[in-house]
Order: structure tokens, then C-alpha cells, then sequence
């Protein structure tokens, strides 16, 4: 298992999204999408940014189509922490249906230090935290992931970008945008084209997506959106092993 999120297949299909990993004066620039646009979902992108403490918590939805003209909607809320070190606490959550008689419950709990670089990943039915390599730093330069535009493939795949301005979400300040990639027939054997849009309200304070909406013919529509947003140094304990958790190290089986 790797803290790295693989980039969704609109995206990765093309060389539009190169400048997601680069070096800048031996600085890494670090540029994350959110959503699972291949079909998975994927959660918002949250940095180990130093100096920006903050603690919410994240609603989702993913809304698919059952191809008879329905849809179905599953959900869950989870929480998220970061200290002032960078080091992230962060709760994955079942997804249940909506409105439905099961709640949502905590499946793993996962806690990454940049500074140690270790990540633990804690399941909570078993009560065992796998400890593996976390390979982000807090001295990375984590900007939002846009900007990219232009064509691929012959022109059969194309990016583009919208600027929606600035806003307030939570009290943040935050700076929306809208990214649309478009599949032209053939590409993927897809007899008509199809269009991937990533709309988010990214808070430059935080490096944080504080909204995100991903619609993908391949995945639906999933909604991220924080909530009981509070900018506090949170307790430090949440970023110790859990109590009773036993520790199965993975560090030497990395290359």
C-alpha cells in the first residue's frame, strides 16, 4: 500500500498533467487531483503543510447510475486533523446508503508524519497499524492541481480551464476553479465523447479542497465538502498510536 493517490484516467491518458511532480530549486512541487475519475473514489488530497493547523469534517457523496435511468447515492462523514508540524490525522469511513437504516463507522484510522516519514495505517477491526514509508515532506510546495490546458493524442483528448474566482468557504478564503477534460470518440472504444469536469474551492491558507465536485461518466458524481471547519492546534495524542493497536513494520519490505 502507497500514500501516493494514483491520478485518475482522464487525466493520466495524456501528457497534460506533467507538471504534476517537479523539482523547482530542489523543492518538490506537489499537485494532487481529487476524485476517482477511473471509477474508484478518491478522497480529497490533504498536504503535510506546515504552520496551518486545522481540524473538519468531510462529508461525501457518490451518486452513480444504475442504467435503467435511477441512480444510487452512498455517504459518509469522516474526520481530519493536521497539526502545526504537518503531521495528519485522518478517519476512513464506510460508505452506506443514503438515508438509509446503517450509519456510517470508522474503518482505519491513518496517521502520517513528514518529519519521522512514517505512516501508519491502523484497521480497526483487526486493532493493527501497518507502518510504512511516508514519502511527502513538509518543505514540498503543494499547489492546487489546475491550469492545465491544451490537447493530446492528435486532438482527440483535450483540458480545459476555468478561472471561477475568489469566495469564502467556512471563513477561509478560497479560490474556485473548473477543470474539464474531453474524451473524443475512439479513445477509449467511447462512441460519443466523454467529458470528466472538476469543480473546486481550493483554500490557499490551508492547501486544502474545502469543496470538491467530480463528475465522470466512468465514476458519477462525488461531492466532498468540510464541515466544523476550526483552525486550532488540535491535541497532540491523536497523532500516537491508538491504545491497544499492535504495530506491524513494513518500512524494510519498501525498496
Amino acid at each position: 500500500m502507497q500514500v501516493r493517490q494514483s491520478l485518475p484516467l482522464f487525466l493520466a491518458i495524456t501528457t497534460l498533467v506533467s507538471a504534476a511532480h517537479s523539482q523547482t530549486n530542489q523543492q518538490q512541487v506537489v499537485r494532487r487531483p481529487d476524485g476517482g475519475a477511473n471509477g474508484s473514489m478518491e478522497s480529497i488530497f490533504i498536504p503535510p503543510r506546515p504552520g496551518a493547523p486545522f481540524s473538519f469534517t468531510l462529508a461525501a457523496e457518490w451518486t452513480r447510475s444504475t442504467g435503467n435511468g435511477g441512480s444510487f447515492t452512498l455517504v459518509n462523514e469522516r474526520r481530519i486533523v493536521r497539526d502545526s508540524k504537518g503531521r495528519i490525522y485522518q478517519e476512513r469511513a464506510a460508505l452506506v446508503p443514503r438515508n438509509g437504516d446503517v450509519k456510517t463507522f470508522v474503518t482505519t484510522i491513518q496517521i502520517t508524519d513528514p518529519d519521522q516519514h512514517t505512516w501508519y495505517n491502523c484497521i480497526v477491526a483487526t486493532r493493527v497499524c501497518d507502518l510504512y514509508r511516508y514519502r511527502l515532506s513538509s518543505t514540498d510546495n503543494f499547489l492546487p492541481f489546475t491550469g492545465i490546458t491544451g490537447t493530446g493524442l492528435g486532438g482527440k483528448v483535450s483540458h480545459q480551464h476555468e478561472d471561477l474566482g475568489v469566495s469564502s468557504t467556512l471563513g477561509e478564503d478560497t479560490h474556485g476553479y473548473r477543470e474539464t477534460t474531453i474524451l473524443e470518440p475512439g479513445v477509449m472504444g467511447n462512441d460519443k465523447p466523454m467529458v470528466t469536469v472538476h469543480e473546486f474551492w481550493y483554500s490557499p491558507r490551508l492547501a486544502v479542497n474545502l469543496i470538491s465536485i467530480v463528475d465522470s461518466p466512468l465514476s458519477g458524481k462525488q461531492i466532498f465538502t468540510a464541515k466544523e471547519l476550526t483552525t486550532s492546534e488540535p491535541d497532540p495524542s491523536l497523532f500516537e498510536v491508538p491504545a491497544g493497536y499492535k504495530i506491524a513494520d513494513h518500512l524494510n519490505d519498501e525498496n
